[in-house]
């Protein structure tokens, strides 16, 4: 699934080309995750005014209105001049006189989605559950130790849940506890203020430096201009069970956590 770097990297991949452009014609393929919301025609002559993100969701800010963009567990946006005629697997087709924008979805788990505004029914529904943003000024690691010591439940899986704070996806979150020394299994409501903050620090700085590496490819990920992402290259746990640890070459662990693969070392992350 295309987590928070692949989704701000397919962003900065096409944001800048879109903005300002006006929307010539929409078309649908197949039902998505949820319904479209509005009637493509209404769509036409309406103009980007930019793209920003928020968790996992793109939004395209329109002269009226926006749409929520979710890429789902396989989907990949697309954004160019001469792109081929619409495949089997093609969902969403916008074209602007700047280009086409495509949703490139084969088990259609996305969804695009139009609202009014952010504030609507239909936008808060998707968006107003979420956690702060994990690179914005706003996630400080005392209101991150703080929610921490609130719950009692696992920190991998607290992670991924999104509340506290929002797009820590699998990869990312086995790569910043380990990052931390912190075992996965371990509850969130027993680490001490020191270690939150260092767990703090780590997110930032695996999410940071997994855009800076266009993200992670492990299956069919690129972004808008068809690049592949590299950070699984450089992954020191995620995916690697039975290999050695690259610090201290103990056997990485795998465990399962809420049904996803968590990986970890048993000997650098402490409970």
């Amino acid at each position: 699934m295309p987590e928070l770097p692949e989704v701000e990297v397919t962003r900065l991949s096409f944001a800048s080309r879109i903005a300002g452009a006006q929307v010539l014609n929409v078309a649908m393929g197949k039902a998505l995750r949820w319904p479209l919301g509005c009637s493509v025609s209404g769509l036409q002559g309406r103009q980007v005014l930019g793209v920003r993100r928020r968790g996992k969701y793109l939004l395209l800010d329109l002269s009226q209105g926006l749409l929520l963009i979710h890429l789902g567990m396989s989907g990949s946006l697309s954004f160019g001049q001469a792109l081929s005629p619409p495949g089997v697997h093609d969902h969403f087709d916008c074209l602007t006189d700047k280009g086409l924008l495509r949703l490139h979805d084969p088990r259609r788990f996305g969804a695009v989605v139009y609202a009014e505004s952010q504030n609507s029914p239909v936008a808060q529904k998707l968006l107003g559950h979420l956690g702060v943003e994990p690179l914005e000024d706003s996630f400080t690691p005392e209101l991150f130790a703080k929610a921490l010591k609130t719950r009692s439940t696992a920190i991998k899986p607290l992670l991924l849940a999104g509340g506290i704070v929002v797009g820590v996806g699998n990869i990312y979150a086995s790569e910043a506890l380990f990052m931390a020394g912190i075992r996965p299994t371990t509850r969130a409501a027993r680490l001490s203020k020191p270690r939150a903050f260092k767990l703090h620090t780590a997110i930032k700085q695996v999410l940071l430096a997994a855009v800076a590496q266009g993200g992670s490819s492990l299956r069919d990920f690129s972004n808008a201009q068809g690049q592949n992402g590299y950070f699984q290259l450089q992954a020191m746990v995620y995916d690697r069970a039975g290999q050695a640890c690259r610090v201290c070459a103990t056997p990485i662990k795998r465990l399962v956590q809420g049904q996803r693969s968590t990986f970890y070392c048993p000997q650098c992350q402490k409970p």
